[in-house]
């Protein structure tokens, strides 16, 4: 999108943001069926939330973001990507040194935790 609008002289910027401590995952809705301890999802589900909830009590304040924001739609030159928080710097470092099957399996693990 960014190489089409561009031509038009609009900047597309993506602001990537990593975990950001809000009340996210306290108004996730579910799938009922996944929440049905039959399901095969309702142990993943469950595990998921266990393992987001414990990332959100590291992820960054909403603050971060909004600097980050302000930086990108107040740059003469803006980038195309910002990135917001510790954690997502982490990730994306990871990403850059790893293959995308190693990348995979260490967010699964983090996830699954």
């Amino acid at each position: 999108m960014s190489y089409e609008l561009e031509l038009f002289g609009i900047k597309v910027v993506l602001i990537e943001p990593g975990l950001i401590k809000t009340n996210f995952v306290n108004n996730i809705v579910a799938a009922k069926k996944s929440q049905d301890p039959n399901s095969p999802y309702a142990q993943f589900m469950q595990d998921v939330a266990t393992s987001f909830q414990h990332m959100l009590e590291g992820g960054s304040s909403s603050d971060v973001v909004a600097k980050v924001v302000l930086e990108a739609v107040t740059s003469e030159n803006p980038s195309l990507r910002y990135l917001a928080g510790k954690d997502m710097e982490t990730w994306m470092e990871a990403k850059t040194s790893m293959s995308d099957e190693e990348f995979h399996n260490m967010m699964k693990q983090n996830l699954m935790k």
